[in-house]
């Protein structure tokens, strides 16, 4: 056996607001579109989105971006909320906590300038 694609589920209520919250945010990653599942490819990984409601949740999804600013620009731009400012973290990455439209919350992280992170 292999595991052959991983991915993580967001809960929705309105499919088409959320995809266009995900684009305007983080650009042409919509992989898969359709009414009850959808699809976006962030990096390696794969983010579902389901049209089936819910209740707002903290998902904790990190997704790590090159402009940690400017993704926090468009996320209030699209709609959504940021949460907490970007904030230096120890090991010199930056993070901010933000909100889609659909009340999903997520971290928006940016790189820090040399990695101790080893990669398998």
């Amino acid at each position: 056996m292999s595991v052959t694609r991983t991915y993580f589920t967001l809960n929705v209520a309105d499919m088409a607001r959320a995809i266009a919250f995900y684009e305007g945010v983080l650009g042409p990653v919509v992989r898969l579109r359709g009414a009850e599942w959808s699809e976006l490819k962030l990096g390696d990984a794969t983010v579902a989105l389901h049209a089936a409601g819910g209740r707002p949740r903290d998902t904790g999804l990190v997704i790590e971006v090159d402009d940690l600013d400017a993704a926090c620009d468009a996320v209030v731009a699209g709609g959504g909320t940021v949460a907490s400012l970007p904030q230096p973290l120890p090991d010199g990455t930056r993070m901010a906590d933000v909100v889609d439209t659909e009340g999903n919350g997520f971290a928006l992280a940016s790189p820090a300038a040399t990695s101790n992170v080893t990669t398998f």
